[in-house]
């Protein structure tokens, strides 16, 4: 049973957000995987993974916990980040949190986090290949997005805070036929000069990005060679159209002010609650149905296996495990 002395706070450093988006937009070049209709949304989720993962391998680090890193699966999938404690391999499941209130709440009180489920979808859960020693560990991000309650009222801090992704559609990311779409014209009908990037994949199905400053209402030619283009990034929120075209396309893309979308993560700390073995969580965990309201979530989009934090182990315990196992090898 946990208790609020065994939850272990980190501190959010900027780089974590940046090594976040900087994975992301390398996913959404290999992903196959839809976004839905709240791609923005899902977006911010996946760069608070990320930044959680590098703030507990920070974290190790710090204590001098040994850890290993485990072959990486493909860049694509979830587990790509796994590590291993003690002989036992990690899943990480970490929950963005943005409400300005429960934020507020949990900085005063963490035993707030007392409360939240430990939540992971049960999609993910049966297609991760596991063993009985795997382990489950839970986390929490707090921070400050475009879409959340709290750039409210941080708008002051938004403001120097921005990330703009256009998301391609599938023809552009995932085409039917692998050839090159160079050369490729965009024309921005902004007044004034603006600095795109832009990031696919080439012949090889390498990831590449390339910067190109666009002049106002002009037709600017790419010559670099992208097989498959992903997404478009910009410093700010543009108020007009940005056009693209490829000889391998009939047709010019437009992308319209409002599908731009602002993906920073402002985080501001991280919690991490405990853990439970596979089996166990397995064992003593149920299945929630999607569309239910959870301390994280006003309702869950997905079907989830879900257990209780309070019932979790404390965290000291594996790290202790982690020591005691390190120092017997060392006596060998």
């Amino acid at each position: 049973m946990l208790t609020k002395n065994d939850l272990l706070r980190l501190d959010h450093k900027p780089d974590l957000t940046e090594a976040g988006i900087l994975s992301t937009c390398q996913w959404l070049a290999f992903s196959s995987r839809r976004l839905g209709d709240r791609p923005f949304n899902f977006l911010h989720r996946k760069i608070g993974n990320v930044a959680v993962d590098l703030a507990l391998r920070r974290f190790l680090g710090e204590r001098l916990i040994p850890f290993q890193t485990l072959e990486l699966e493909p860049f694509s999938d979830p587990c790509q980040h796994a590590i291993s404690l003690a002989g036992h391999r990690l899943h990480l499941n970490s929950d963005l949190l943005t409400d300005y209130t429960q934020i507020r709440a949990i900085q005063q009180d963490p035993a707030e986090l007392l409360q939240a489920s430990a939540l992971t979808p049960l999609d993910q859960f049966i297609r991760t290949e596991k063993n009985s020693r795997d382990i489950y560990l839970f986390a929490f991000l707090l921070a400050y997005t475009s879409t959340s309650q709290v750039a409210q009222h941080k708008s002051e801090a938004m403001e120097n805070s921005h990330y703009y992704l256009a998301v391609l559609p599938k023809y552009w990311s995932q085409p039917d036929s692998w050839a090159p779409l160079n050369p490729i014209a965009l024309k921005s009908e902004a007044n004034h000069p603006i600095l795109v990037e832009l990031g696919g994949l080439t012949a090889t199905r390498s990831f590449k990005c390339t910067q190109v400053q666009l002049q106002p209402r002009t037709r600017t030619i790419l010559t670099d060679e992208f097989y498959s283009l992903a997404y478009i990034h910009i410093l700010e929120h543009p108020k007009t159209r940005l056009g693209l075209h490829s000889p391998r396309r009939s047709q010019v893309h437009i992308i319209q002010p409002s599908e731009w979308g602002n993906v920073m993560v402002c985080g501001l700390e991280t919690w991490l609650t405990g853990w439970m073995s596979l089996d166990e969580y397995r064992r003593r965990s149920i299945i929630l149905p999607a569309g239910q309201k959870t301390f994280q979530y006003s309702h869950t989009y997905y079907k989830n296996l879900c257990g209780p934090v309070s019932e979790l182990h404390p965290l000291d315990q594996l790290l202790e495990e982690t020591r005691t196992r390190q120092a017997d090898k060392g006596k060998l």
